[in-house]
């Protein structure tokens, strides 16, 4: 019964291949199929002479596309999307790998933190946040703007429209990350976290961002076809919640200082939305998208969508200040962030629901699809991540883990199995169709993903252990300081073997 199952499932699943990647539809789907649903998997894909694909990424033929004005449509949306798009991903690479590397030398110098500590900008108060703007503004948002552009264009059905902008907008982002990185390095870091980047640098981003969201609201207003996606509320969401979090950042930490404790609260307040309302609402979005598109059937109910949009976007942005349990300020805004903290199961619970409800029936095909294997992991890390977060929001568990490194566990569940895997996920779907061809190296792309989850898993298992036993430790009066650091230390190693 097992073995028919799965059968039909591929079979169904490689009906649609019109719409996958043969990746997503490979040797090993074809030899766990019947040998009936293989030829006609496989003669399906075959039919299509453009690519394995069966959406040209070069200026299609009309000859190519004969009697299918969809893939026609979609083969010239694709190919307008082309150069920014790669523009995007292959910035955020190059930012990932730098930023890995300085990743593993920050895990380095928290348990050897002598090595070449007589130069200045490889201290560990310049390296580490030098890593976090990589990964968050390098990485984490170029990335995530790539498939953005992408599935709006496509969402929208309309061929990309002044490609310039994103080209420029991709130029001025990347010089102002390097510029922030570098003045980070040189000392001159504002001290406030994901916010760290020198004036000079945060201008020339706003500039670079003003350049995208104009392209997005001009795709938006000329898209084809009165229905919105909820795909598409969320990366519109995206696209307008950073420029808000972004300007409130800067305007009341630096132009028009708050004063006092007010700083650390805003400091607090940004950091936590920029991880739902920028990086969250792009990776949901995605999740949206992926999950059906692969499988070939729609998502489970719009009704639960929208109850989830809604509510993620009413409660999360309320979040931040559970962070600052225990300290100097008024119990009501305290309290009010934990509650909504707490609120945010709504959008856990809804979107949970409804990927595991679309997927049903279809969770074998994870073994085949590299995209669909990347985005459900990241979709259910989505859900471990907020479940996390309401736990070490609540006062009894937060006077153990805030200012350990539990808290920069919850960070890094955010930022690497929710969102970055999420994106992984993206790009293994997206890349072919940019550039016309498959993947060449299957057994590689299943080695990236294994290695993504044991790194992923072991660095936030080591950090959220230490991080507990190290609040436990400064919990009690007994105990000197650095003695809860010691504790830590084995966990510390660990994570590195994670980081690497």
């Amino acid at each position: 019964m097992l073995g028919s199952t799965r059968t039909k499932a591929l079979y169904t699943w490689c009906r649609s291949a019109r719409s996958t990647t043969l990746s997503d539809c490979s040797r090993g789907a074809f030899a766990s199929a019947s040998a009936i649903a293989t030829r006609t998997c496989f003669i399906r894909a075959s039919q299509n002479s453009m690519n394995a694909t069966g959406i040209p990424l070069k200026e299609p033929s009309v000859s190519a596309a004969a009697g299918d004005a969809e893939q026609l449509e979609r083969a010239y949306i694709d190919a307008s999307t082309r150069v920014p798009v790669l523009m995007f991903y292959t910035s955020a690479m190059a930012w990932l790998i730098l930023g890995t590397l300085l990743a593993g030398f920050v895990s380095f110098k928290l348990h050897s933190p002598d090595l070449f500590s007589d130069i200045s900008f490889l201290t560990w108060g310049r390296v580490r946040p030098a890593h976090m703007n990589v990964m968050v503004y390098g990485w984490a948002s170029m990335a995530g703007m790539g498939t953005a552009i992408w599935l709006m264009a496509r969402l929208c059905r309309t061929v990309l429209r002044y490609p310039l902008l994103l080209v420029a907008g991709a130029v001025f982002w990347n010089l102002g990350v390097l510029l922030g990185v570098g003045g980070i390095l040189l000392g001159d870091s504002t001290g406030y976290q994901w916010l760290e980047f020198p004036h000079y640098a945060a201008i020339i981003l706003f500039v670079a961002y003003t350049l995208v969201i104009s392209w997005a609201v001009l795709m938006f207003r000329y898209r084809r076809g009165e229905q919105i996606y909820i795909t598409q509320w969320y990366l519109l969401g995206a696209f307008l919640w950073f420029p808000w979090l972004y300007a409130a950042g800067q305007l009341m930490l630096f132009v028009v200082p708050v004063q006092g404790v007010l700083q650390s609260a805003v400091g607090w307040w940004y950091a936590n939305n920029l991880l739902f309302l920028w990086f969250g609402a792009i990776g949901l979005g995605t999740a949206y998208y992926m999950i059906p598109k692969v499988i070939g059937r729609p998502v489970y109910s719009y009704h639960l969508a929208t109850i989830g949009f809604w509510s993620y976007a009413l409660f999360s942005s309320w979040t931040g200040m559970q962070r600052l349990v225990d300290g100097p300020f008024p119990a009501w805004m305290i309290t009010a962030s934990i509650a909504a903290t707490i609120l945010t199961m709504i959008p856990v619970a809804t979107v949970g629901l409804n990927h595991h409800m679309t997927m049903q029936g279809y969770f074998p095909l994870m073994r085949y699809s590299p995209t669909l294997r990347f985005t459900v992991f990241g979709a259910m890390s989505y859900t471990v991540f907020s479940v996390i977060g309401v736990l070490i929001s609540l006062r009894s568990v937060a006077r153990y883990v805030n200012f350990t490194q539990a808290s920069i566990a919850y960070s890094h569940l955010g930022l690497y199995a929710f969102f970055t895997m999420v994106i992984f996920g993206s790009m293994y779907y997206i890349v072919p169709r940019l550039v016309g061809r498959e993947w060449r190296y299957a057994s590689l792309i299943k080695l990236h993903f294994w290695a993504s989850v044991y790194g992923i898993g072991l660095m936030t298992l080591m950090l959220l252990a230490g991080g507990y036993l190290q609040g436990a430790d400064m919990q009690n009066p007994s105990l000197a300081l650095s003695e809860s650091i010691e504790t830590a230390q084995p966990y510390l190693r660990g994570q590195t073997s994670g980081t690497h």
